[in-house]
């Protein structure tokens, strides 16, 4: 998928600013990454990745 890398890199950097200005601990994000690493060996990792894709076709096909 492609935009894999750019999906994470803006949940990164949602993070960071949560910890930093929306008050979320450091240890709620550690508990969030480990939940996210665990949630991509189940078999719900392809449909998250489906309904990914589906909602990156569906951005993708509207025209400003």
């Amino acid at each position: 998928m492609t935009l894999s890398l750019p999906v994470v890199l803006l949940f990164g950097v949602l993070m960071i600013l949560l910890v930093r200005k929306g008050g979320m601990k450091i240890s709620h994000a550690i508990i969030a990454a480990f939940f996210g690493f665990y949630l991509a060996s189940t078999t719900l990792a392809t449909q998250i990745n489906s309904l990914d894709s589906t909602i990156a076709h569906l951005v993708d096909s509207v025209h400003p």
